[in-house]
C-alpha cells in the first residue's frame, strides 16, 4: 500500500513538472520594441523653462535650455542574460525642448530579444571607447551633435549635458549661467554610468511594447552629491578640471526609475 502511495506522488510530480513545463512561454526567435520615456522635474514639481527654481542655498535659476546625452543602454534579463542595444544607435540626446505636452522624451529601443528584463543601466555622456573611435567612427551622431549643439569641437569632445539660462542670489539678478560639462578629449574623462533595478518586470514581446519610466530631478545637479555655488564658480562649467567632475558627479545622482508599463 506504501509503495502504491508512492508511485501516485511521483506521478503527480511528473504531471506538475510536465505541465509546468510546457506552459512555459516558448520566447525563441521573438523580438519587440522597449521606450525608455525621460521625466525631467526639479523636486517634485514638473520642469518649465523660464521658471524660476530656487536652490538651498538661497541662490535661484531658470533655464533656457535642458539637453543631455544618454548611451550605452543595456537590459539585463531574470536569467541574468544581458542585451547590449548595438553600439552605432546606442547614443541618444534628451531634450526637453523635444517633449511632448507633458514634457515627456520618449527614446525608443527597436529589435530587442523578447525576455522578462529586471535591470537597466546607460551612460551619460560618451565613453573613452566611443570617443577614440575618431571622427570618423560616430556615424550620424557626430552631425547630430554638432546641430544639437553638444560639441565644443572633435579635437575636445562632446559637451555631455547643456543647461543655459541666468541666476540670481543677494547682489546680482539674471546672471549668465551656463553648464556645459563633457569630457575634455582623453585628458578628462566625465562619463558615468547608473544601473537600477526595475521596480518590476519588463516583458518584452512581439505583442507587448512596455515603457521605462525614468524621472530626473535636476535640482540635484546643483544640490545633488555636491552642493555648489553659483556666485563661486559654478554658474560657467565647461572644460575646468575642478567642476566638471563635480558637475558629472552630480548629475549621475538625477535619475530614478519610477515605474514600468507593460503595455
Amino acid at each position: 500500500m506504501k509503495i502504491t502511495k508512492l508511485a501516485w506522488a511521483l506521478l503527480l510530480c511528473l504531471c506538475i513538472i510536465s505541465c509546468s513545463s510546457d506552459n512555459e512561454e516558448d520566447l525563441t526567435g521573438q523580438i519587440g520594441t522597449l521606450d525608455l520615456k525621460f521625466d525631467n522635474g526639479v523636486g517634485d514639481q514638473d520642469f518649465i523653462f523660464g521658471t524660476t527654481y530656487n536652490k538651498s542655498n538661497g541662490e535661484s535659476y531658470k533655464l533656457t535650455t535642458l539637453k543631455y546625452i544618454i548611451s550605452n543602454v543595456r537590459i539585463k534579463d531574470s536569467k541574468g542574460n544581458i542585451f547590449n542595444y548595438p553600439t552605432a544607435d546606442n547614443v541618444f540626446i534628451v531634450d526637453e525642448a523635444n517633449g511632448n505636452n507633458a514634457g515627456e522624451i520618449f527614446i525608443t529601443l527597436n529589435n530587442v530579444p523578447a525576455a522578462d528584463y529586471t535591470e537597466i543601466t546607460f551612460g551619460i555622456g560618451i565613453d573613452q571607447t566611443r570617443f577614440l573611435l575618431g571622427a570618423d567612427g560616430q556615424g550620424d551622431f557626430l552631425a547630430e551633435a554638432q546641430s544639437a549643439g553638444m560639441l565644443w569641437s572633435w579635437a575636445t569632445g562632446y559637451r555631455f549635458m547643456r543647461f543655459d539660462g541666468t541666476y540670481s542670489n543677494g547682489t546680482v539678478t539674471d546672471e549668465a549661467l551656463a553648464i556645459h560639462m563633457g569630457s575634455v578629449g582623453t585628458s578628462l574623462d566625465n562619463y558615468r554610468e547608473v544601473t537600477f533595478t526595475l521596480p518590476n518586470t519588463v516583458r518584452v514581446r512581439e505583442v507587448a511594447h512596455p515603457e521605462i519610466h525614468i524621472e530626473a530631478d535636476i535640482s540635484k545637479v546643483f544640490d545633488g552629491q555636491t552642493s555648489v555655488n553659483f556666485a563661486d564658480g559654478y554658474s560657467q562649467v565647461h572644460t575646468s578640471s575642478e567642476t566638471t567632475p563635480v558637475i558629472a558627479d552630480n548629475l549621475k545622482s538625477i535619475f530614478e526609475v519610477h515605474h514600468v508599463h507593460n503595455n
